[in-house]
């Protein structure tokens, strides 16, 4: 675990991989040192904004005296996600899996992923928890434009595109919820934590 100052409020915590980031972040998030106002997970680092009156040596004391927590956090809520599974990557993804198409839809529909952490776009949630069998690598060639409410895989990650974007992960189907939206509170959907079972539709 390695602390970094981050410009005069921040405190940004380097760890060894994701399941490290999750297990301090379930921890922290509900019961944050004194002068912690935000936590912003990531891969591999986890962002704490400080209130510029906090402590810094006194927050970070704090954060190496927790003991982190194993598995994922999870806010409460379980996001019902109905997708159409006609994605333009959906047979390349069965072939390097070594499983049908229709295999890799109940893979995908039969695992609780959870948001680990936000990032590429406004609203784009990277999804962790699912099979070990749908873990694939991103297109060799990115698409110039990926439609919104399209629904993809890229490592050990699951995702929605909340908007038109240049893209390279694996399209396996779309949804029409709207996963980001600034009119709402919160715009975003997809908030780490926050649990997400995929259910297919016609």
């Amino acid at each position: 675990m390695r602390f970094l100052r981050c410009a005069d409020s921040g405190l940004l915590i380097e760890l060894a991989d994701l399941e490290a980031v999750q297990a301090l972040y379930a921890v922290l998030v509900e019961d944050p040192p004194e002068g912690v106002t935000d936590l912003v997970p990531a891969a591999r680092t986890l962002l704490l904004h400080l209130d510029p009156r906090a402590n810094t040596a006194a927050v970070e004391a704090a954060v190496r005296a927790v003991e982190p927590r194993e598995g994922a956090p999870a806010s409460g809520d379980l996001l019902q996600v109905p997708v159409v599974y006609d994605g333009a990557d959906l047979a390349e993804v069965a072939e390097l899996t070594g499983l049908t198409e229709w295999e890799v839809v109940h893979r995908h529909t039969s695992a609780e992923w959870t948001v680990a952490f936000g990032g590429f776009a406004p609203g784009f949630g990277y999804l962790a928890g699912g099979p070990p069998e749908l873990v694939v690598p991103r297109r060799t060639e990115s698409r110039t434009k990926v439609p919104p409410g399209s629904v993809g895989l890229a490592g050990a990650f699951s995702g929605i595109y909340p908007r038109e974007s240049p893209g390279g992960w694996q399209l396996i189907g779309r949804t029409g919820l709207e996963i980001w939206r600034v009119d709402r509170e919160p715009p975003a959907l997809l908030r780490p934590g926050v649990r997400v079972q995929f259910r297919e539709v016609p």
